[in-house]
């Protein structure tokens, strides 16, 4: 693909579907390579917004609105990036010849649902996973438990991010309030969960994945240093690059990454998360898109997943290479409120090979990720030690 110039006839125009702190960071990088980005969300002053060249507001769910869009931007380039979409839309304007949709519209449907991407995961290509079931309803999730899942196990939406709406649950009383919180934390309504039996897992980790132009001609499929994360109901807090495994794992780790991404196909970055205990390796989840754990590719890489997706996306070369071991840890809001200030940023970036990144999102909830501290040293627990410092240094408060 020849790159021209944002804003002419030339431009390769990239079209965002989803405009968060991810999406703010993959249209900067494709601005540096001569984009023009338009950022779209369900709401006004998304991060993504505040860097496009153009934003808009639009139900993205709505078949027709999304079908309006396309014809009035004629992007060449379509980015998912968010869950809640209409998928099947995408799949008839790339039908169409609209629009490319990233990396594939089929791979965008698979993944954007759980029940999708699990079922092709182990049923289509046979990849160790953990025990699972879906349920339509309360009583359907109760008969699940205690015809093979058991407890305990982890309810989730069928389609949610960031670990919303899903929760642990333990015992058979707790499944009630686990089906509402599902219901309330899904992307979209879809009146589905999926249940997952436990695995006795020693860590997870997220394998960012890269199938990009190779120095022959084809697409190739390349894997960046594992990235060992912490989460808490789902959502990530704290994550480091490299995770250390063994090499039979690791081995393990990019065959499962490798046979889902290549079976999705098309172009771009994938954050596949996976279980590890011992040599032994379970697929969880693939995101056909920047991971939020692999913001510590800020400062770990040398090029970050959002230079990667972006370079991925066009055509261009790639480059995996891990620069110097580093940690991220999350900035939580902490508060109910609109418009926050930062206090003790200069504190924070006072501590060596450290940096920040204030997401800028236009409210703030305690538990909504407002930015994040990723540092870099000889060591990742070194590393982690810092990044959590520069977190901790940085107080959110209402205007």
């Amino acid at each position: 693909m020849n790159l021209g110039t944002p804003l002419s006839p030339a431009a390769v125009r990239v079209l965002l579907l989803g405009s968060g702190e991810l999406g703010k960071e993959v249209v900067i990088a494709l601005q540096r390579l001569g984009c023009e980005t338009i950022a779209a969300d369900r709401y006004p002053g998304a991060p993504a917004h505040q860097v496009a060249h153009r934003a808009l507001v639009l139900d993205m769910t709505d078949p027709s609105a999304i079908r309006a869009l396309m014809e009035k931007e004629r992007p060449h380039l379509v980015v998912p990036e968010i869950e809640a979409i209409a998928t099947e839309e995408l799949e008839r304007i790339e039908a169409d010849g609209l629009a490319e949709v990233i990396p594939t519209a089929r791979a965008a449907r698979l993944t954007m649902n759980r029940e999708g991407i699990r079922r092709l995961a182990a049923e289509t290509l046979g990849l160790p996973t953990s025990p699972y079931a879906f349920a339509s309803s309360l009583e359907e999730l109760r008969a699940a438990t205690s015809e093979g899942i058991g407890f305990p196990c982890v309810v989730k939406p069928v389609m949610s991010s960031s670990g919303k709406g899903q929760s642990v649950v333990r015992t058979p009383d707790e499944l009630e309030a686990a089906w509402d919180y599902a219901a309330k934390g899904g992307r979209v309504d879809q009146g589905r969960v999926i249940v997952e039996g436990f695995v006795d897992f020693d860590y997870e980790i997220t394998l960012l994945t890269v199938r990009a132009k190779g120095a022959s001609g084809g697409i190739e499929t390349r894997f960046c240093e594992p990235i060992g994360h912490i989460q808490v109901r789902g959502d990530y807090v704290e994550s480091w690059q490299p995770q250390e495994m063994s090499p039979t794992a690791l081995a393990e780790a990019r065959r499962i990454a490798g046979s889902v991404v290549d079976n999705l196909g098309g172009r771009g970055l994938f954050g596949v998360e996976l279980f590890v205990k011992g040599d032994r390796v379970w697929f969880s989840e693939v995101s056909p898109r920047p991971h939020d754990t692999g913001l510590v590719t800020l400062g770990t890489q040398r090029l970050s997943e959002f230079e990667l997706h972006a370079r991925a996306i066009l055509g261009l070369p790639v480059d995996t290479a891990l620069r110097r071991p580093g940690a991220s840890a999350v900035i939580y809001g902490g508060v109910e409120a609109g418009a926050l200030v930062f206090e003790g940023v200069d504190q924070a970036l006072a501590l060596p090979e450290t940096d920040l990144r204030l997401f800028g999102k236009p409210e703030s909830f305690a538990r909504r990720r407002m930015g994040v501290a990723f540092s870099t040293g000889e060591t990742v627990d070194s590393a982690r030690e810092r990044a959590k410092s520069a977190a901790a240094k940085v107080r959110p408060r209402p205007l």
